[in-house]
């Protein structure tokens, strides 16, 4: 029996659209707002005539063109519409290796095997972390997209100047510029046992409520920021200060009886969930210079937890 000949639109369903949710979750911030882009790159790919469809050579690379352009149009009216968020916007946490399936099968790897230079690209772990996105956040859209399409993707410029209407010259200095944001974040290296150590440490004291041992470990310049998007209660403005910090973490959980703060493998790495019945109402995440946490992120939005068990709209309230 012959072999039974691959189906390139079969192919393209069976794998595309998970490669593109992981590129564009990168690009966005949020799980629902990546998902509505490839979706819209797929609507866009049908829209197209049979004859034009067949002159694509590579439908894949077009996808991924059409939903960096588009992600790139959403994070232009995203600035609009997070200015009349409710408290602070914080990028949907997501759980270790949920991604996964776009990167391990071999036929379709989601990095192109092109040689990367490690220490000018990000690994896909720490490209899914919270502090990464946060940092994404300030930066232009097409400093953003032109570094996710670059650094993580391994996209060459020549490329990504078509996708950002930029010459390539200018899509090189777009990299540079948001390499030089993503590496002032911390002063100091850390590497993933320290990480590890710091929020193991952290979770202790928080569950002992133990405000000394929390407060040494967080920097002099330490910021909290949550976000409830309106739908439950968090601090509407950033939380500065050793002791504010800590005696904020510490009341919230010593207001709720029935949650309890448990480790949790994000897909930036280690970090803090808290869990009432099983469910996750919310994900805490830390940024570790050297040996001390210099930035707490708790996502409560109920939204931006829809990959983690109980993400339904909660009654409590932080």
């Amino acid at each position: 029996m012959g072999v039974e000949p691959r189906d390139p639109v079969a192919e393209l369903f069976k794998y595309e659209p998970r490669r593109l949710v992981a590129l564009a979750y990168r690009m966005l911030g949020t799980v629902s707002e990546a998902e509505d882009a490839v979706q819209e790159s797929f609507v866009r790919w049908y829209r197209l005539d049979d004859a034009k469809r067949a002159g694509i050579a590579n439908p894949a690379g077009w996808l991924t063109r059409v939903t960096s352009r588009i992600c790139l149009d959403m994070l232009g009216s995203a600035r609009v519409r997070r200015e009349r968020y409710v408290g602070q916007w914080l990028p949907e946490p997501v759980p270790a290796n949920v991604f996964t399936g776009a990167t391990t099968d071999n036929s379709r790897p989601l990095v192109p095997s092109e040689s990367r230079d490690p220490l000018d690209r990000m690994t896909l772990d720490e490209s899914v972390s919270t502090a990464l996105l946060v940092v994404l956040e300030a930066m232009t859209p097409a400093e953003r997209v032109t570094f996710i399409l670059h650094d993580v993707f391994a996209v060459p410029f020549q490329e990504i100047a078509g996708i950002v209407g930029r010459s390539p010259a200018a899509v090189r200095q777009l990299a540079s510029s948001a390499r030089r944001r993503v590496r002032s974040q911390r002063a100091h290296a850390v590497d993933e046992a320290e990480h590890a150590r710091v929020v193991q440490a952290f979770g202790a004291a928080c569950r002992e409520g133990d405000i000394s041992t929390l407060m040494s470990l967080l920097d002099p310049a330490v910021t909290l920021r949550s976000d409830g998007g309106g739908f439950v209660r968090a601090a509407l403005n950033p939380i500065n200060g050793v002791s504010k910090v800590a005696r904020f973490i510490v009341g919230i959980l010593a207001k709720q009886a029935k949650v309890s703060l448990e480790p949790q493998i994000t897909g930036g790495g280690p970090a803090l969930a808290l869990v009432r019945d099983g469910q996750v109402t919310g994900v805490l995440n830390l940024l570790v210079d050297g040996d001390r946490v210099t930035r707490v992120w708790i996502q409560w939005n109920p939204a931006k937890l829809s990959l983690w068990p109980g993400h339904g709209p909660q009654t409590s309230h932080h």
